[in-house]
């Protein structure tokens, strides 16, 4: 029997950001995969979030995956038309890598990080993620490599590793085992959770084709996404290569019948506005239902489950994938305490506490904003497409409308930036409450659970680079005295930085002159002054507050 520290199930982004950060902590982790090396996966994913692209910074990866994906000066605007070739009806003007730290007036310019978002498919983002683990000594990758029977205990988890190519089993014990193996997961299975929720939101016969001909029949500028709008039919045209390949939804009708039942052809020139004689390749199909479902547990014992594996929902605003990855980097840090020794183990209990509201919350958002885009959908004026001014005042409108519900998905500040932990055993509440957390808007704040906000510093540097990989103390007013704080650190083995920030005061989101932020940068403590026990403040960030309740 073979033994290992972290064995993950699953090489897609999610898997592989995990394993990538467990290492950066200094972690060993094993990663299983079905696919071969250098094996594309399907070209679901098409968004990295700031938060995402901030973790990516963090990792040394930010300027790989932001040259990546579009051409430089490929727009990454939502365009929304008649059909692809047809009349634009609005724009959502989102700029160019080439373009994305200079544009200062689309809806998510001057947001208050270090890397405003970008657009790329999973299909090129997952190689640079992949390159980067399989460089790492600590991560070992078992490509083409199935997981079965898997048996969860107390202090270590059992699987059999089956090699797809020979048919060779072996068993191996791991000390923890997550799953990062999607909606089909043999982990949540395992740990005997069950997803509820909304089972079918809507169906979209999804289809990746090749078309070398379709970028030059467009009347509009260019867009990363484009809408079509018709009484006819509704779907979505993403740019995967910015020249020949493209991904195409149909948004199915609540009364049509199944996927195959559907002319997919007939549904597909619809979409694009062209006639018979067009002619494109179909790469791939993958036809999907939209759903909001969340596992009832994200753990147990020494098993974990993230990203698709814990919840899946509607895939609006783009966070199916970043959900996942900001799964991963809050239990990659708990794990990391543990195992280098400076947590008890009831730090884990964390996760899930912290991890399952705030899914349940967004997974409200998306359903709340596909819903929205349903019922517009549903409501297509029959003379948008005619020419004079009653088809003018209808194209007119529907753009305002199409405009006002997607500019919050596509533009979502406070998805990105806005999420709290209310209910976390090891964060040092104050009473104080948050600003409200919604898709769009976010407002920066110090209140403990709140993402720890960020400041370019006076000497030009971001905050996030500034501050230490683990837990660092914001001190804006270097007179107070945190000998004791530092204490109260070495004396428990918590690895602390000290960093003295010089921010213009209207910069400052809180009048406070000292915030404990965490390893993931999200507020553990705030206050003018140390608390009277700073060794009590220091255990309760650590977990060992949980194992002295769960002892007593």
């Amino acid at each position: 029997m073979t033994d290992c520290n972290v064995l993950i199930v699953g090489a897609g982004p999610v898997g592989l950001t995990l394993a990538i950060d467990l290492a950066w902590r200094g972690v060993d982790v094993t990663v299983v995969e079905t696919r071969s090396p250098g094996q594309p996966p399907e070209p679901k994913c098409n968004h990295v979030a700031a938060r995402t692209m901030e973790i990516f910074r963090r990792l040394g990866l930010a300027e790989k995956v932001r040259s990546a994906g579009l051409p430089a000066d490929y727009p990454h605007d939502i365009s929304y038309r008649t059909t692809f070739t047809g009349e634009e009806l609005t724009r959502i003007r989102i700029p160019c890598r080439r373009d994305r730290f200079t544009m200062k007036d689309g809806p998510d310019c001057n947001w208050p990080t270090p890397e405003p978002p970008h657009r790329i498919n999973q299909i090129f983002l997952e190689p640079i993620l992949f390159a980067h683990a399989a460089a790492q000594p600590r991560i070992d990758i078992l490509n083409r490599t199935a997981v079965e029977d898997v048996a969860v205990g107390e202090a270590s988890a059992e699987v059999t590793l089956r090699d797809l190519d020979t048919g060779d089993a072996r068993r191996v014990r791991c000390r923890f085992l997550i799953g990062c193996d999607g909606a089909r997961s043999i982990v949540r299975k395992a740990i005997g959770a069950e997803l509820s929720g909304d089972a079918v939101v809507q169906r979209v016969q999804s289809t990746y084709i090749r078309a070398p001909g379709l970028i030059d029949l467009q009347r509009h500028e260019r867009a990363w996404g484009t809408g079509s709008i018709n009484p006819r039919r509704s779907g979505m045209v993403y740019a995967i290569d910015g020249r020949e390949r493209w991904l195409v939804h149909n948004y199915m009708k609540p009364d049509e019948g199944d996927f195959e039942e559907v002319d997919r052809d007939a549904c597909l020139r619809t979409i694009l506005g062209v006639g018979a004689d067009f002619r494109y390749e179909v790469i791939s199909k993958e036809d999907w239902y939209g759903r909001r479902l969340i596992a009832s547990k994200f753990r147990d014992r020494c098993a974990f489950i993230a990203g698709d594996a814990a919840h899946i929902w509607v895939p609006y605003a783009g966070y199916g994938m970043n959900a996942g990855i900001a799964d991963a980097m809050n239990l990659s840090w708990l794990l990391a305490a543990h195992l280098n020794g400076w947590a008890p183990s009831a730090i884990l209990d964390a996760y899930e506490a912290e991890r399952w509201p705030i899914t349940s919350q967004v997974s409200r958002f998306a359903m709340s904003h596909a819903e929205a885009e349903i019922r517009r959908r549903g409501a297509v004026p029959g003379d948008i497409e005619d020419p004079g001014p009653a088809g003018e005042r209808a194209r007119r409108e529907v753009g305002r409308l199409t405009y006002e519900i997607n500019v919050r998905q596509y533009a979502c500040a406070g998805l990105n930036f806005g999420s709290y932990y209310d209910r976390s055993p090891i964060i040092a509440y104050d009473g104080a409450a948050p600003p409200a957390y919604t898709m769009d808007s976010y407002t920066a704040s110090t209140v403990p659970g709140c993402r720890t906000p960020h400041l370019w510093c006076r000497d030009g540097r971001s905050l996030y680079d500034a501050m230490g990989p683990e837990f660092t103390l914001l001190r804006s007013d270097p007179a107070i005295e945190v000998a004791s704080l530092e204490a109260a650190a070495r004396q428990r083995s918590l690895p602390l930085r000290i960093l003295d920030i010089d921010v213009p005061a209207s910069t400052k989101p809180d009048d406070d002159s000292l915030v404990l932020s965490r390893p993931d940068q999200h507020v553990a403590w705030r206050s003018n002054r140390l608390p009277g026990d700073c060794l009590a403040l220091i255990d309760r960030v650590r977990g060992a507050a949980i194992q002295t309740r769960q002892s007593t």
